[in-house]
């Protein structure tokens, strides 16, 4: 690496974690020690519905900290239950919130924090700092292993005017307390395990490719996508296997570590213009358009996606030209992609040609463009998702 490029200023923001089987139960010990006495429970119907959730409310019962409850949340989590949480953690009193689930009530219970704190609507707070003073304590348990929401200064909500999901990123999102439990994962079904997976994959490698990546996120994204890889086809094919979801969910805490530090790209951005006007899943979003950015953005940063691509597994000759080592990344990354059934195209989820460019337009001012290795204009966008159709 250039001495220049390590001499950059870098910071890195990560929160309390507790890794491992059972961490979950700690939600109890951890409210209580951050001086909660009664906490939203944020979750969605999904969760809520598990076998293993009533074990999570009862480590609050036995730490003496009461509960709300607040179920009310769906993919691609909209402003208005952002609002409604925020209307019921004022009105019961709560003075910390517990985030139970997938990347949906985790960024609800982010939103709902902030705007708990600062009084004011939360699409108020889109782009990055813009947030005056930090929500109450925040414990997250994540139950997938893809979003990362659980370490990230990230919170992600659909603006229902608009039909676009803003980014809010600052450091007053990043929780207080993540307490990641792999074993909570086993109950995925197979098509969530696939694409939360490819997101977390997704999210390692925009990492890794980002104008903002440093030494320290470089090392956890190449760990994550190397962990991915191994991990995520044995996830799919045996789900009680505790080892590959372990190896998952740490794979995905690294890879979140690694991009909330080091941003994202042109995936990213895209996949939150498809959610925000199509309401569509952002992991198969992230799945769906992957390899296509990867073409796209290639020759912007080929030793980046080289590294990318022997971290997948791919057998890259060192004196390979920029051609062949693209056509070995995509194929490497298409085998994968394969492998755990990920291989939709957007016109199956109902994306039509005359969407294009509206798609276009709002992922060009995405932020998470902003730290894409390419620059592109907005026909270049437009042609990623008409070739990922």
């Amino acid at each position: 690496m250039a001495s220049d490029v390590l001499l950059d200023l870098r910071k890195f923001l990560a929160p309390e974690t507790v890794f491992g089987v059972g961490a979950g139960k700690l939600a109890g010990r951890y409210a209580r020690n951050l001086g909660a006495r009664r906490v939203l429970l944020v979750t969605d119907p999904g969760v809520a519905a598990q076998p293993w959730f009533p074990d999570i409310v009862a480590t609050l019962d036995e730490a003496g900290v009461a509960h709300v409850l607040f179920a009310d949340v769906h993919a691609n989590p909209r402003d208005s239950e952002v609002m409604h949480g925020a209307e019921v953690c004022r009105s019961s009193g709560c003075d910390a919130i517990v985030a139970v689930g997938g990347g949906s009530p985790i960024d609800c219970a982010k939103g709902i924090g902030i705007v708990h704190a600062n009084g004011r609507h939360v699409l108020d707070f889109e782009g990055a700092d813009n947030v005056p003073k930090p929500g109450p304590p925040l414990i997250c348990v994540p139950t997938t292993a893809g979003s990362s929401a659980d370490v990230s200064q990230f919170a992600i909500i659909t603006d229902t005017a608009r039909q676009v999901k803003i980014a809010i990123v600052s450091k007053a999102v990043v929780p207080d307390a993540a307490l990641i439990d792999p074993a909570l994962t086993v109950t995925m079904d197979r098509e969530l395990t696939a694409n939360t997976g490819v997101d977390a994959l997704t999210h390692a490698i925009e990492a890794y490719v980002s104008n903002a990546s440093g030494p320290i996120t470089d090392l956890f994204a190449l760990e994550a996508v190397r962990r991915i890889a191994r991990h995520l086809p044995l996830a799919i094919q045996q789900p009680e296997n505790l080892d590959a979801r372990y190896g998952m969910m740490l794979g995905s805490m690294y890879a979140g570590l690694a991009f909330s530090n080091a941003i994202l790209g042109a995936v990213h951005a895209m996949a939150h213009s498809l959610g925000g006007l199509l309401d569509l899943p952002h992991g198969q979003c992230n799945a769906i358009l992957l390899d296509h950015v990867i073409d796209y953005n290639f020759a912007a940063a080929p030793e980046r996606y080289t590294d990318i691509g022997l971290a997948l597994g791919a057998v890259i000759p060192p004196d390979a030209d920029l051609e062949e080592k693209r056509s070995l990344v995509l194929a490497q990354v298409r085998a994968l992609k394969a492998a755990v059934g990920a291989t939709t195209g957007l016109a199956k989820l109902g994306v039509r040609p005359s969407d294009l460019d509206r798609l276009a337009e709002f992922a060009l001012h995405d932020p998470c463009m902003l730290t894409n290795p390419k620059a592109p204009t907005a026909a270049e966008i437009r042609a990623v998702f008409e070739h990922a159709l």
